[in-house]
């Protein structure tokens, strides 16, 4: 077993250092305040689905992030939400 207080040797072949690089970690706002707190949004049943399963927040069509936890039936349908909803081109294949 060797002296760990001996003196250390310097390597003989070649060395290599590690660099940190600092950055802030961005995370995407989750509830916004204001009106969209008050609404109902539309976003993709299959979307619902996920974010239960996985409790990744979802994006509405009006662009509202946050994470479903409400019962939707107990607020009133997003005024801009229902203005993109309406816009959209019905299936063509019989689906929603």
């Amino acid at each position: 077993m060797s002296d760990p207080n001996a003196p250390q040797q310097q390597p003989s072949g070649p060395s290599t250092q590690t660099a940190v690089l600092e950055r802030e970690e961005t995370i995407p706002q989750v509830a916004e305040p204001g009106d969209h707190e008050r609404f109902s949004h539309y976003v993709r049943k299959e979307k619902i689905l996920e974010s239960a399963l996985s409790g990744e927040p979802v994006t509405a069509l009006c662009g509202k992030v946050w994470v479903p936890g409400r019962d939707p039936k107990k607020f009133p349908v997003c005024p801009e939400c229902k203005e993109i909803y309406e816009g959209l081109r019905k299936p063509q294949d019989g689906g929603e």
